[in-house]
């Protein structure tokens, strides 16, 4: 008539007697302790400077760092330095791809005209490469006044 009561719990009471770990890990050592400072206008300037130019993610890192004497980076990009280093890649990348053309233009001219007509073609070729060789050379001395001075700013 009536179940017997069984020694052995059910499923459902095994679940409900181990809770399930939920959400996060906790951290080992939580950060719980909190400060606030208070600034004027000129030392939230000052500040505001000095975090921008650290590159940190976060002012509270940027704080704690501070705080306890670590060093921290202080980045600054010179944007004339960032356009030439641009513009000498994308010179790098033309450079490259004239002497492909230029292998190209002399295995044509070899092939489908003839030798007085190759050599004229040859020559004028000849003349525009000296320009080209000049021209590179001059970028090449330019660069390194760029790097004597750029090297004589980070010091």
């Amino acid at each position: 008539m009536f179940a017997q009561a069984s020694a052995e719990p059910n499923s459902f009471e095994l679940c409900r007697a181990q809770p399930k770990m939920r959400g996060r890990n906790p951290k080992p050592d939580p950060a719980v302790f909190r400060y606030t400072v208070r600034f004027n206008e000129e030392e939230h300037n000052r500040f505001l400077s000095m975090f921008e130019k650290s590159g940190v993610y976060a002012r509270s890192v940027f704080i704690k760092a501070h705080f306890f004497g670590k060093p921290f980076k202080v980045l600054t990009v010179d944007k004339a330095l960032v356009d030439y280093y641009t513009k000498l890649s994308d010179f790098h990348a033309q450079f490259r791809a004239i002497g492909t053309n230029y292998n190209q233009v002399v295995k044509e001219l070899r092939c489908h005209f003839s030798e007085k007509k190759a050599m004229a073609l040859l020559y004028k070729l000849e003349r525009q490469t000296i320009e080209l060789v000049r021209l590179s050379r001059e970028i090449v001395e330019l660069s390194r006044k760029m790097e004597a001075q750029w090297s004589q700013k980070s010091v």
